[in-house]
């Protein structure tokens, strides 16, 4: 599997992995790869499907935008995106990749089809470059969930090798957890040193261990900054923050109940999200609207499970997450507009039970049933935001993931790792569920939650 855990775990912003992340990625890789920019005289974009559909609230067109000015995800500052924008808007032109002034008209050469579906992938976007002598560079780019992003060659390349392991020069090479478990009982190693041995055959211990570090790091900062600012949230709705309101009230009050605990982590994800929602600095993980989960779950182990070594702790952690959210992503998905948000919230779960169950010393057995029990427990989750937004149902949801991910682990821990239903059987379950499930209720806002709170109760919004 050619999937490394900075794939999954990407630093970047708000509101959306697919629909914001990929995007930004797509439209700056494709003037990267399109020759003779000083002769350009025009740039078109054109959204299709999930991206059209849910695009406004997604931030679709904010993100190409910027992809096109040269930002990238990890290094655009939050806090400088509208003005950005609104300079756009107002003078008529843009310098592509900062570099090459070019008009646009977001009227005009930012095209909505909501219609439309390219054969890909539900979250499909095509760019037309056209140069002043009347040559031109067109390139159509899918954004398949989690900021992964591929042309259509790729796509079909990626089909066609994605059940091929004998080739890899990796030294545990896997595409299925039976695999993954199979390399364990081998060589008596824990899946978490496996995914290490794996890694550092692109790099040295020492630069994986400060990029796992940088991950946590922002996912840190992004709950402590989530638990501190009231207000907002943009889009409409009138959505107030609630994370930082109810975090003061559970530092304050003096009755403390025995979930308490559990309250903190809900509120933990739910900062995450409500940071998220407003396009602020996440970590894809492994979407951003499944953002909250794992953050909440690592700060659970690191201030409440008192480790003995917290950062060798951690780092297993997020090394065995994404052991898992690679088996999601190649054996299902992980985009809301594929397979529902099952495939997002019920990933994440997923991973965040399989990494808590590492940290606290669980065998690969029991990690394996953690993850299975996970997504078991979210499957059929629909993908129905309301108003097109990330943010409701999205930011409870992540609250909600968190307490099941460590009531997963909790009960694969005091088990011997036996079970009925593999890891492999549900995330096959979860594909074929999400290949079942009707278009409407995968990040289309066309059902569910979307038009019945819509119709029924919009005032209450």
């Amino acid at each position: 599997m050619d999937m490394r855990v900075f794939d999954l775990f990407k630093i970047g912003v708000g509101p959306s992995s697919s629909h914001t992340v990929g995007p930004m990625l797509a439209a700056r890789r494709f003037l990267l790869e399109c020759p003779e920019l000083f002769k350009v005289s025009k740039v078109q974009v054109a959204l299709y499907g999930s991206l059209a559909l849910t695009g406004h609230g997604h931030a679709t067109d904010k993100a190409v935008l910027l992809g096109l000015m040269g930002e990238t995800p990890q290094d655009v500052i939050p806090d400088t995106i509208e003005d950005k924008l609104t300079a756009l808007a107002s003078s008529g032109s843009m310098n592509l990749l900062g570099e090459y002034p070019v008009k646009f008209d977001m009227m005009d050469d930012l095209l909505w089809h909501k219609q439309e579906v390219l054969p890909g992938h539900p979250n499909g976007m095509r760019f037309t470059l056209t140069r002043n002598d009347g040559t031109s560079c067109d390139q159509v780019f899918y954004s398949t969930g989690g900021g992964f992003i591929s042309t259509e060659a790729e796509l079909l390349q990626s089909a066609s090798t994605d059940n091929d392991n004998t080739t890899s020069s990796l030294p545990f090479p896997f595409g299925t957890m039976a695999e993954l478990l199979a390399h364990g009982q081998r060589s008596g190693l824990s899946i978490a040193t496996m995914l290490r041995a794996n890694e550092v055959t692109h790099c040295s211990d020492a630069e994986l261990d400060t990029g796992v570090d940088k991950i946590w790091a922002v996912m840190k900062g992004c709950i402590s900054r989530g638990l501190q600012i009231s207000g907002e949230l943009p889009g409409g709705l009138h959505v107030k923050r609630r994370a930082a309101k109810l975090w003061r009230s559970a530092n304050e009050s003096a009755d403390v109940l025995p979930h308490d605990g559990m309250h903190k982590v809900s509120l933990y994800a739910m900062a995450v999200n409500e940071e998220n929602a407003a396009g602020g600095r996440v970590v894809t993980a492994p979407t951003n609207g499944a953002a909250g989960i794992i953050p909440a779950v690592l700060r659970y182990y690191a201030e409440d499970c008192k480790p003995s070594n917290p950062e060798v702790g951690i780092r297993n952690f997020l090394l065995v997450a994404s052991a898992i959210g690679m088996l999601c992503k190649k054996n299902a998905s992980i985009s809301g507009a594929e397979i529902g948000c099952q495939g997002e919230v019920g990933v994440a779960c997923a991973m965040a039970a399989a990494g808590l169950t590492a940290a606290l010393g669980g065998t690969n057995e029991q990690i394996e049933s953690a993850a299975e029990i996970g997504i078991e427990h979210h499957l059929g989750m629909t993908c129905d935001p309301i108003g097109g937004l990330v943010q409701i149902p999205c930011i409870e949801r992540n609250g909600m993931g968190a307490v099941k991910a460590i009531t997963a682990a909790s009960l694969a821990l005091r088990s011997d790792g036996t079970h009925h239903v593999s890891l492999d059987q549900v995330i096959e379950t979860m594909r074929q569920t999400g290949a079942d499930m009707q278009t409407k209720y995968k990040e289309t806002s066309l059902g569910g939650l979307a038009v019945h709170v819509i119709t029924v109760n919009h005032a209450a919004c």
